[in-house]
């Protein structure tokens, strides 16, 4: 699990370490791929991070779409809804990618 090279925001395993109440060593073994962390560790590594834990699985390629305020207050908004009125909005979105991606090959 490379950690520091993907991530800017944080200069050093030291640095690291002391956000996650853990020692440096512990993070050099997880880059390492010699320990695995659990997923509450993954968690803690994501928010201190400023990320996701799907970027740091290799999930995601682009997490600056979750740092957009105007992007996070939808997908908030979105979550907050009644289940119905979710599946609706995931249908608008579904059939609004599909045309996009389409007209693009097409083009």
């Amino acid at each position: 699990m490379q950690i520091m090279p993907k991530i800017p925001s944080v200069s050093s395993q030291q640095e690291l370490a002391k956000k996650l109440g853990s020692a440096h060593t512990v993070i050099g073994r997880y880059e390492r791929d010699e320990m695995l962390p659990s997923i509450d560790v993954v968690r803690k590594l994501a928010d201190a991070l400023d990320t996701t834990v799907g970027f740091l699985l290799g999930e995601a390629n682009d997490t600056n779409i979750l740092k957009d305020p105007k992007m996070m207050k939808r997908i908030n908004e979105i979550n907050d809804l009644p289940d119905k009125d979710k599946e609706c909005v995931y249908s608008l979105l579904d059939a609004f990618l599909a045309k996009s991606k389409l007209q693009a090959i097409l083009k």
